[in-house]
């Protein structure tokens, strides 16, 4: 039976906003198949193409995954807590620690690639740089339980790091923070922008997402004690894989 959230309300959306009910209350958990189309269809007294179009909107919005020919399942990802202060403490990385532990207990395959590029207008900019002088750029795409999580590209000043291990794949223990600080110029303060937008066609494939299921972009800027910038990480996240936290005192 439809629920009674509006007569405007088109009828897709009703059944989409029943379901996802359904999955909230625990009556569909983690692995279990939703009604097919047909089934839907029947149930609510619509054409196919109207059950169709309620699904779609569960699959955009990262709730269930559909198959051809095995309709669609509610999925078992679990969302990563992204704590955005505790994360970036000293104490975590200048322990030898990697960040992503402090968000996450479950193994992340991390796939490393480092270049150097001509500078990006907006980054040479935020590094103080002259726009296409070479940057060192440290990309990354993350995978949590065979699902691409986050995209994230960090642009580093080439005559601060070059000939560090920053340069390299395996920055070691601490990572490139815990490099900076060898080299005089330990991250002291951290701004971030947070925003959201649909995903460009690239950041939908390397996310394996549907184009119109919106990422979070982050970019954060690390300064030194002198307030040079040091690193600018520009991040893109799945929204349906992300629950953004922020703990800190009055």
């Amino acid at each position: 039976m439809a629920s009674e959230t509006g007569p405007q309300r088109p009828k897709y959306q009703r059944i989409a906003d029943d379901l996802k009910a359904a999955i909230e209350s625990g009556a569909y958990s983690p692995g279990d198949r939703l009604p097919g189309e047909s089934a839907l269809a029947a149930q609510y007294d619509v054409a196919v193409l109207t059950a169709r179009q309620a699904l779609k909107i569960l699959r955009i919005e990262g709730l269930v995954e559909t198959k051809k020919g095995a309709g669609a399942r509610v999925i078992e990802f679990r969302p990563i807590r992204r704590h955005g202060i505790q994360r970036l403490a000293r104490e975590q990385w200048g322990a030898g620690k990697s960040i992503w532990p402090a968000d996450e207990a479950r193994p992340i395959n991390i796939d490393v690639r480092v270049s150097t590029v001509a500078a990006p207008a907006h980054v040479a900019r935020m590094l103080e740089v002259e726009e296409n002088d070479r940057v060192c750029a440290r990309s990354r795409r993350f995978v949590l339980d065979d699902r691409p999580v986050m995209l994230a590209i960090s642009y580093l000043p080439l005559d601060l790091v070059d000939g560090t291990a920053i340069m390299r794949v395996d920055t070691g223990e601490g990572g490139a923070y815990a490099r900076l600080a060898e080299i005089g110029h330990a991250p002291a303060h951290f701004r971030e922008e947070i925003r959201c937008r649909l995903p460009v066609a690239e950041e939908a494939e390397g996310l394996g997402m549907p184009l119109e299921r919106p990422v979070i972009k982050v970019c954060r800027t690390a300064f030194d004690a002198e307030l040079q910038a040091v690193e600018v990480n520009e991040m893109t996240m799945d929204s349906a894989a992300y629950v953004l936290e922020y703990e800190f005192d009055a």
